[in-house]
């Protein structure tokens, strides 16, 4: 299995039966060094505001999320899922858990 940090739109249970068809179970982590950044991305019907990780001068700004873990197939289904502001990279979270999580391109 493999595990996925979300910090935003992948934690709602809506966007999960879309993209997985089924709810996923979690646990509480937390990534540090980084912080939240405001984007805004064409969609279907308009502009859509979310947000994306980037990383911090300041070693202790800090993002809240939920690890879950994934098949390698479910990734796959995230990657696609993710437009093309955002890139698939492994981190190591404040639990010492390696995680991939979608960051800024």
């Amino acid at each position: 299995m493999e595990k996925l940090f979300s910090y935003g739109t992948l934690r709602s249970k809506e966007i999960q039966r879309q993209v997985f068809n089924r709810i996923l179970t979690g646990t509480p982590d937390q990534l540090l060094g980084h912080k939240l950044k405001s984007l805004q991305i064409e969609e279907e019907f308009g502009m859509a505001d979310y947000v994306v990780v980037i990383p911090s001068p300041d070693p202790s700004d800090i993002i809240h999320g939920v690890v879950f873990n994934v098949s390698a197939a479910d990734l796959g289904k995230v990657d696609l899922f993710e437009s093309n502001a955002y890139k698939r990279v492994e981190v190591t979270l404040n639990s010492g858990t390696v995680a991939w999580i979608y960051m800024e391109n």
